[in-house]
């Protein structure tokens, strides 16, 4: 990138937060805390109004805008598959700002490069297996949302599939992840005393409170989730699969830990790292005609005794 480029993106980059690091643009752009001041500097001495505060980092004066900012044809097609993606798993609130938004990026590309979307947009689409529960849940996306940016207590009517019981609940949320193919919400729990992991699908009723917490008491959500995984060390699987198959793994075997493959003609060895020997091997069930377990141990005795339990329960019909 050469240096007016990196200017143009430097400003955009400090118009895009209320408050910049030079490390944080330093990091952004690969370049050095040295150089990351000569280029300020430069951004100041050319008019734009760039307010640099001792120990905190670098903000723009309020008002001040750059003109419409243009797109490149690359930039607009990762952001209609971005809205794709929303139109998925976002909530309705969500993919109308998001539609939105992309009708104004499309109002200031180039001519070409409008038709090249447009046309692209009819070639994506994005298929997922839609649970009703799941699409009702997404309503209470936006006020989460808001409940965890602006600290605020949160009621839940909140039903546990473990227990079988529905529990009311205040909740001071930390933040909302996405895994298994839904949406959570982590949170205290001040029922439970403890953080909890509240599936927005098993919630009834959600109600903001106006109550604030305190937010130097809750790690963020990232600190969360290194905290959680901290100690789950990997175990390492090895199964050989009848090469017919294999074709039919497909994304499974990615979401099972898998890590590598080797052709032994009309088998093949793949290496799986999985922080659940249990759960790989009901997985594994589903191919056992077709697989051999090489190791660890552990997993062999489990397929053992789930062929076992099989025999059990079907041995008499």
């Amino acid at each position: 990138m050469n240096r007016i480029d990196r200017l143009h993106a430097i400003l955009t980059h400090l118009q895009s937060k209320r408050r910049v690091t030079a490390q944080e643009i330093a990091d952004r752009f690969n370049i050095s805390l040295r150089t990351v001041y000569r280029d300020v500097k430069a951004l100041d001495e050319s008019g734009v109004p760039v307010i640099g505060e001792a120990g905190t980092g670098y903000t723009i004066m309020e008002g001040y805008r750059l003109p419409p900012v243009m797109f490149s044809r690359e930039e607009a097609s990762a952001l209609l598959l971005g809205s794709k993606l929303a139109e998925r798993f976002a909530d309705e609130t969500s993919k109308k700002h998001y539609g939105a938004a992309l009708y104004k990026i499309k109002a200031v590309l180039r001519g070409t490069d409008k038709d090249y979307v447009e046309n692209l947009t009819d070639h994506i689409a994005v298929l997922t297996r839609t649970n009703p529960a799941s699409e009702v849940s997404h309503q209470y996306l936006p006020v989460l949302q808001q409940a965890a940016v602006q600290k605020r207590v949160v009621d839940l009517k909140y039903h546990s599939s473990a227990k079988e019981e529905t529990t009311q609940r205040q909740v001071e949320p930390i933040g909302l992840l996405y895994y298994s193919t839904a949406w959570h919400l982590i949170a205290w729990c001040r029922l439970r005393k403890g953080y909890r992991d509240f599936r927005l699908s098993r919630m009834l009723h959600v109600l903001l409170q106006e109550e604030c917490f305190d937010a130097d008491a809750h790690p963020s959500v990232q600190e969360y989730i290194r905290e959680t995984t901290k100690g789950h060390e990997l175990e390492e699987v090895v199964v050989q699969f009848d090469k017919k198959v294999v074709k039919y793994l497909q994304e499974q075997k990615y979401f099972n830990g898998y890590v590598s493959e080797e052709d032994l003609g009309d088998m093949v060895r793949m290496k799986f790292m999985t922080s659940s020997v249990h759960w790989f091997g009901h997985w594994l069930l589903t191919y056992a005609d077709t697989a051999l377990v090489e190791s660890p141990s552990s997993l062999k005795n489990l397929m053992k005794e789930l062929a076992e339990r099989l025999m059990s329960r079907y041995g008499s019909y």
